[in-house]
């Protein structure tokens, strides 16, 4: 067996380098192990075609809680902001562009719908309200309902206080929003379609549910956070590179002398009188450490790496209930130029954002109907960008990536597994999608490579390929993250925590699970590992 270590970290993405470096700083002995030959988890490049690179997982560059950053010293990480944060089609030859200005935004929806330019503002300053309360409760431990210790609750008081602390007005719309579906939220906003489409495809995001599906509004709010206020869909992106942060989260955890192993398959986790003594690697090696931490999936982690005489079987019921759902597809375009989209002004503004291609509400159910009962969409709603305008090392000189994401895709197909037809099918769909706004893209493809879910489960290790490592629905965030009873990072296995967007505060919130599962390891406490 190896010499030992105070605590092992599974998986050198963002959450884990965070974990581990946030672990070493209070002086404890760390090493993260990462299977894969390369660091970074999702956020890995990959190149699809001789000479173009793209990361497909990552959508935006989410949220940074200013305390992880402030911890870690987290330095010399520019967030952009593009001026235009979403195009999308608004009739013959005509968009519709919403910029990172409030004020920009409602001159440019004028035209189609005056009613709809007046409210834009009050809405914007709503879901900066609404989704400002999340910022809050997301550098927070999820509150833990049953407990009876002073400490803790105190700390549910603090979550009360925020909840009064937005007034009664924004309180009341926020406990009436919450459950809502998105599509119910925009309905009782606005009444042009194509505005509605625009911004309610973020509360359909990487899940398996139409825009009329209970929660989606949540949905919404939950990828605004940390936007600024006026910025729908605009959260932004790093300007060193898709990678930037997890890069400046190892330099972090290498600086504080966290050893970190990439090529390292973790097969087991070992167990010994109901206590975690290390890690087997798949070759064999034993690694000994009184701590794990996973930043892999829940699935991945208690039922793939934990053998299940450990776990207590309605322990072992609620993890088999997780709902992953991976539905989403990538498909990478490498082109020898610039698409060209008629009508769109400003193009070069318009693709430094998104352009999605539904144009309203309805055709995003109709998307998501086909998913329900496991087929692929015939007419997936997809939406695209081109890093290269962000970053143009990603492909040779005067070429381009583009990225589209496709929904709805299950993971699961009722006719039989995804097989090269299937994929090429999909990738058909989503070439078709594009070419309807931009008549001449199929000229400048010079190769495509389509990630179907199965393939994201193989090459990220995401259960079902589902990047939110469980679907971020009503039933799985907070205290239920990722299921009731374990919702505090550490798991009914004493020296076991989870520390990945599978736990609270989930997906889009870089760094900020591993964070809060560190200070779980350091205050010494297990609440919520109920065996």
């Amino acid at each position: 067996m190896s010499a030992p270590r105070d605590a092992i970290v599974i998986g050198a993405g963002v959450n884990g380098l965070v974990a581990a470096a946030c672990l070493a700083k209070a002086g404890r002995k760390v090493q993260v192990l990462e299977r894969s030959e390369t660091t970074g988890g999702q956020s890995r490049l990959l190149e699809f075609a001789p000479g173009f690179r793209a990361d497909p997982l990552d959508r935006d560059a989410g949220w940074l809680p200013p305390p992880v950053a402030r911890e870690l010293g987290l330095t010399g990480l520019e967030r952009v902001i593009p001026r235009a944060t979403v195009a999308v089609p608004a009739g013959e030859g005509e968009w519709l562009v919403l910029s990172s200005d409030a004020a920009r935004t409602a001159q440019a929806i004028r035209p189609h719908s005056a009613r709809d330019a007046g409210k834009w503002g009050v809405f914007c300053g709503r879901i900066a309200a609404l989704s400002g309360f999340l910022e809050a409760l997301y550098t927070l431990p999820p509150p833990d309902i049953d407990t009876t210790a002073p400490g803790e609750l105190l700390s549910l008081l603090g979550v009360l206080r925020k909840l009064r602390g937005l007034g009664r007005a924004d309180m009341i719309e926020l406990l009436r929003t919450v459950p809502m579906s998105v599509a119910e939220l925009l309905d009782d906003w606005f009444e042009l379609d194509p505005l509605k489409a625009a911004i309610g495809a973020s509360g359909v995001t990487e899940i398996r549910q139409g825009p009329r599906s209970g929660g989606t509004a949540f949905v919404l709010l939950h990828h605004h956070v940390g936007a600024a206020p006026g910025a729908l869909r605009g959260r932004g992106y790093w300007r060193a590179g898709p990678n930037a942060l997890t890069r400046a989260a190892e330099t972090a955890a290498r600086g504080l002398g966290v050893e970190i192993r990439a090529g390292a398959d973790v097969a087991r986790v070992l167990v010994k009188d109901d206590r975690v003594t290390g890690v087997a690697l798949a070759g064999g090696e034993e690694i000994a450490a009184a701590t794990v931490l996973s930043s892999a999936d829940p699935a991945r982690t208690l039922l793939g790496l934990v053998d299940p005489v450990w776990l207590d079987p309605e322990f072992l019921l609620a993890l088999r209930n997780i709902k992953y759902r991976g539905s989403a597809a990538k498909v990478l375009y490498a082109l020898d130029a610039l698409p060209d989209f008629p009508g769109l002004p400003l193009a070069g503004e318009a693709f430094a954002g998104t352009v999605t291609l539904s144009t309203s509400l309805e055709e995003l159910e109709r998307a998501a109907d086909a998913a329900k009962y496991g087929r692929v969409s015939e007419t997936p709603f997809v939406e695209i960008e081109l890093p290269t305008l962000r970053w143009p090392a990603l492909a040779p000189e005067g070429k381009h990536v583009l990225v589209a994401h496709a929904q709805w895709a299950p993971y699961a197909l009722r006719e039989g597994p995804w097989n090269p037809a299937r994929r090429e099918a999909l990738g058909d769909a989503v070439t078709a999608a594009i070419a309807r706004v931009a008549p001449c893209f199929g000229e400048r493809v010079r190769q495509r490579a389509v990630l179907a879910p199965p393939d994201l489960e193989a090459r990220y290790g995401l259960t079902e390929g589902a990047v939110t490592q469980g679907e971020m629905t009503l039933d799985q965030i907070l205290f239920m993250r990722p299921v009731a009873g374990a919702s505090r990072y550490a798991m009914p296995l004493e020296g076991l925590f989870l520390c990945g967007a599978g736990t609270h505060p989930g997906t889009g919130i870089p760094g900020g699970p591993g964070w809060l599962a560190a200070r779980r390891v350091l205050s010494g406490r297990r609440h919520g590992a109920r065996p």
